[in-house]
């Protein structure tokens, strides 16, 4: 016997409550795939990694061969801040760190930001630049092209090599044996453009100090 039909007062309630509860802690719902990513990318909240290049783009040179570490500096219910410290003897205290990865989450999905500051904390021209994720990442990989606030950025500034940017970041849930974490950029009008920086994600490693700051 076909069960009877909820009224439509009651089937309008029934979709509130479970939407109120899909965002009980203010964030809200993504698609299934970037909800596991996004759980991914946070159960690494507050935990260091070292890394080193792992691309071999000449383009590149100048980051074979130095120390680099992903600090988790930031989490909450809708913003992740990954700190990038490269080793640079040239840089204050030895290392650069001036570069942070934000990771946002909206109605419309996630994105991904990149702060750039000098050593005062200022902003550096170019900044703010990335993209929104394409709807076919999967839980550990996602994509992000650029998009047309970066655009507009990189034309004024004269980059026109960083119209067709695309960021990708992987990233296995803390727990998974061999866990990693890797930052990439690939450039879509340039099959030869590769610069990827892998970070092993088991072995958590201490804080380094703060970076110069992050986007608001």
């Amino acid at each position: 016997m076909r069960k009877p039909a909820l009224p439509a007062a009651s089937a309008a309630f029934v979709s509130v409550l479970l939407s109120a509860c899909a965002t009980m802690d203010g964030s809200p719902t993504l698609p299934a795939s970037q909800e596991s990513f996004w759980d991914n990318l946070t159960s690494h909240c507050g935990s260091t990694y070292a890394g080193g290049l792992a691309s071999s783009d000449q383009r590149d040179v100048n980051f074979e061969g130095r120390r680099m570490f992903a600090h988790w500096a930031e989490c909450s219910g809708n913003r992740v801040a990954i700190a990038f410290h490269v080793e640079d003897d040239d840089a204050p205290g030895g290392w650069d760190r001036s570069r942070t990865w934000i990771i946002t989450r909206s109605a419309d999905g996630l994105r991904l930001k990149h702060d750039h500051r000098h050593a005062d904390g200022s902003e550096d021209a170019v900044t703010r630049y990335g993209g929104d994720t394409l709807s076919t990442g999967t839980a550990r990989i996602r994509d992000f092209p650029v998009d047309a606030f970066s655009h507009a950025l990189f034309e004024r500034e004269g980059l026109d090599q960083s119209l067709t940017n695309v960021w990708r970041v992987e990233v296995s849930p803390a727990s998974a044996p061999g866990a990693m974490f890797a930052y990439q950029l690939t450039r879509r009008n340039d099959p030869t453009r590769l610069f990827r920086v892998e970070f092993d994600a088991s072995e958590p490693m201490a804080a380094p100090p703060p970076a110069g700051g992050q986007i608001n």
